[in-house]
C-alpha cells in the first residue's frame, strides 16, 4: 500500500460535518457496482463512503478510516454527478452494512 492518503483530513471533515447527504449508483458491462455516500466541499461532491461489488459479488467497503486496501479504494477525485444514478439512502445503508 501506498503512504498516507493526503485526502484523509478533509474526507473525515466532510463524514462528520452536519452536511446533506446524496447517494449514487453506477455500474460497468462486466457486472461491478459502486454505490457512494457524498457530501459537497469546495462545490464538488466527494464520496466519504464507497461499496464496491464485484462481478463475483464480493463487496468490499472504502471510508476516511480505510481509504484502500489491496483489492481497491476509496474515489480520489470527486464524483462526477451526472455520470451516476441518484438512490435513496436507505438503498445505500443496506448494502453498506450487508457489505461490512
Amino acid at each position: 500500500m501506498a503512504g498516507p492518503d493526503h485526502r484523509t483530513p478533509l474526507l473525515r471533515r466532510l463524514a462528520e460535518s452536519e452536511s446533506p447527504r446524496r447517494y449514487w449508483h453506477t455500474a460497468d458491462d462486466t457486472g461491478r457496482v459502486w454505490l457512494f455516500e457524498s457530501v459537497e466541499g469546495d462545490g464538488e461532491h466527494w464520496a466519504i463512503r464507497q461499496v464496491e461489488v464485484g462481478a463475483d459479488r464480493a463487496a468490499r467497503r472504502y471510508w476516511w478510516a480505510h481509504p484502500q486496501d489491496q483489492d481497491g479504494f476509496l474515489t480520489d477525485q470527486p464524483l462526477e454527478i451526472w455520470d451516476l444514478a441518484e438512490i435513496n439512502g436507505a438503498a445505500f445503508e443496506s448494502v453498506w452494512e450487508a457489505a461490512g
